[in-house]
């Protein structure tokens, strides 16, 4: 049954993952005075992609075609590492968020080496700050996570999840703030959303993880944007997870709240979006070196 019951839950991950961007696109164009797309636009053009051929440049080798893909399936193994609300995820060992960090990394890895790839200044430019930021952000995220970790007891992310009950958090209050204001800029950041950057971009010299994928088409470039709504989805989960306790026990109240929580999240940040401009390119730093201290904050809380 448990078994089963997490195979249901990574099946809606890799369902449910680009709605995320529908209802991200659909709060933006509410605040602006406008329709929007639909909800499911994000589902239709990974689908058109996907049916499309791929064009190839002489200059690129193998590993251009490759990245995409490889990078994809690092998205999917740190998939089986989140948990999904109360449910423990398919895999779980004590230091599996290490692993989920690493595998988000190499997943990263793999889309910059197809930038370079390309033998483009240009990419080679936004290859250059997406590593930058990566490398800001990545220790918000670890010590955020060390600090719930130290806090509960707990190495295993799914036992981190489990641990997180209402009444524990009642009583680390600035902890949980804390914690959660660091991930939500690791969240913004990683997914390249503003105020770090702005995936709508079309000035060529302020943007980040747009410029990098430039050259890829049809299927390779749908599975890009398949992997970058996982990846939002996976972070997602991790911060609704630990600051958003709401586990009841029963299966269809978790599942149903962990979607509501996943839905206000996403709507949360068409809310940043519509009301606040991207930071200068110089500011990003400043802002992740902010989330780290926010979780180093929390270190010192819990070790007090």
């Amino acid at each position: 049954m448990m078994t089963t019951l997490k195979l249901v839950h990574l099946v809606l991950a890799f369902v449910a993952a680009p709605l995320l961007l529908g209802i991200i696109n659909r709060t933006k164009a509410l605040f602006a005075g406008r329709r929007g797309q639909p909800l499911l636009q994000a589902y239709y053009d990974i689908w058109k992609l996907l049916r499309k051929g791929a064009v190839y440049s002489r200059s690129t080798s193998w590993l251009f075609a490759a990245g995409p893909w490889i990078g994809f399936a690092a998205v999917v193994a740190a998939a089986t590492l989140v948990p999904f609300g109360g449910a423990r995820a398919p895999i779980a060992f004590p230091g599996d968020f290490l692993v989920l960090i690493y595998l988000l990394g190499l997943s990263r890895f793999l889309l910059v080496l197809s930038a370079l790839d390309t033998g483009s200044s240009f990419e080679g430019m936004g290859a250059s700050r997406e590593v930058t930021f990566s490398a800001l952000s990545e220790p918000a995220l670890l010590i955020a996570l060390a600090a719930v970790a130290k806090y509960t007891g707990c190495m295993s992310l799914s036992d981190m999840v489990v641990a997180t009950v209402p009444h524990l958090w009642l009583c680390a209050g600035p902890i949980v703030v804390l914690v959660g204001l660091a991930l939500l800029i690791v969240f913004l950041s990683e997914n390249c959303r503003i105020p770090v950057d702005d995936p709508n971009t079309h000035l060529e010299l302020t943007m980040i993880h747009e410029v990098m994928v430039l050259d890829h088409s049809g299927p390779d470039f749908g599975i890009i944007l398949y992997s970058a709504a996982l990846k939002m989805w996976l972070l997602g989960q991790v911060l609704v997870g630990l600051v958003v306790p709401a586990h009841t026990g029963v299966l269809w109240v978790d599942t149903l709240a962990v979607l509501l929580s996943m839905a206000l999240l996403a709507v949360l940040v068409g809310i940043i979006e519509s009301s606040m401009a991207r930071v200068r390119l110089l500011h990003v730093p400043q802002l992740l070196v902010g989330a780290t201290t926010l979780s180093i904050l929390a270190v010192v809380l819990v070790l007090r």
